[in-house]
């Protein structure tokens, strides 16, 4: 699933070949998405100039001076740069053709994807009004999320994946950095210091920054036709080796489900 660091590298990768241009047309294959695509989309989005392309969360803003198509990329989903006329594939549910031919599609097998358009300011949006703060921004820190935590039972691998704590710190990286912190994934949200949310939040920070970082050397996937994710495969310390050896100590690391995710850790090394 797209997390954080790839939406962002998405929106790095597709601005320079669509931003500032106008659209010509939109074609929808397939309205039945997480949400109906609206039937006057196309006459929405004509001839309008793509102003900005933001990134709010998991959600990509294509902006233009009468409204907003919000994207986003659901489980399996992915956005490439094409030429008008590159034969789509099955999978192939909208394109965005500017008037030069560059094409923007939405390529999305599982179909848990979205765009949805809003004349209204985006932080208005239902989608996004509720949303916590961005990880890399300064309103994100210790003091919030020992604030968040008070008086939480629930684990706090959980409360970092939670949106309305902080956006964006999907499963992959809230495992990274809860053991680059030390703390074991399912140790009581509120039973865990001020000292140590301090050191969480800059390990979110640091393997956030890290994977968006990666990201960039990467940024040409997101031009052509083969329908496959432009991602990069970061380097994972735990996420994926149940049961390998730890990098730190050698013992065993542990996996187990969280919230219905895996879930790994170090039993020796995560308090």
């Amino acid at each position: 699933m797209p997390e954080l660091p790839e939406v962002e590298t998405t929106r790095r990768g597709i601005s320079p070949h669509i931003e500032g241009k106008t659209i010509s047309n939109v074609v929808i294959r397939n309205h039945r998405l997480r949400w109906p695509i609206r039937e006057d989309l196309p006459q929405l989005l004509q001839d309008q100039p793509i102003t900005n392309i933001s990134r709010r969360a998991k959600y990509l803003m294509l902006e233009t001076p009468e409204g907003t198509l919000i994207l986003h990329l659901g489980m399996s989903g992915s956005l490439r740069v094409v030429q008008n006329g590159d034969k789509p594939g099955k999978h192939d549910h909208l394109d965005l053709v500017c008037s030069d031919g560059t094409t923007l599609r939405l390529h999305d097998p599982r179909r848990f994807g979205a765009a949805v358009w809003t004349d209204e300011p985006c932080g208005q949006h239902s989608l996004l009004e509720h949303l916590g703060p961005e990880p890399l921004s300064d309103e994100f820190n210790g003091d919030r999320l020992t604030q968040c935590a008070k008086g939480k039972s629930r684990a706090v691998k959980l409360l970092i994946m939670d949106n309305q704590v902080v956006v964006g710190v999907g499963n992959i990286y809230a495992n990274e950095a809860l053991f680059m912190a030390g703390i074991r994934p399912d140790r009581p949200a509120g039973k865990i210091s001020a000292r140590r949310y301090a050191r969480l939040a800059d390990c979110i920070k640091i393997v956030l920054a890290n994977a968006i970082e990666k990201g960039g050397t990467t940024l040409k996937d997101f031009v052509g036709g083969d329908g496959k994710p432009g991602y990069f495969q970061i380097e994972l310390t735990v996420y994926g080796h149940g049961g390998e050896p730890c990098p730190k100590c050698e013992k065993p690391l542990t996996e187990i489900k969280l919230g219905q995710r895996t879930t790994v850790f170090c039993k020796s090394c995560q308090r």
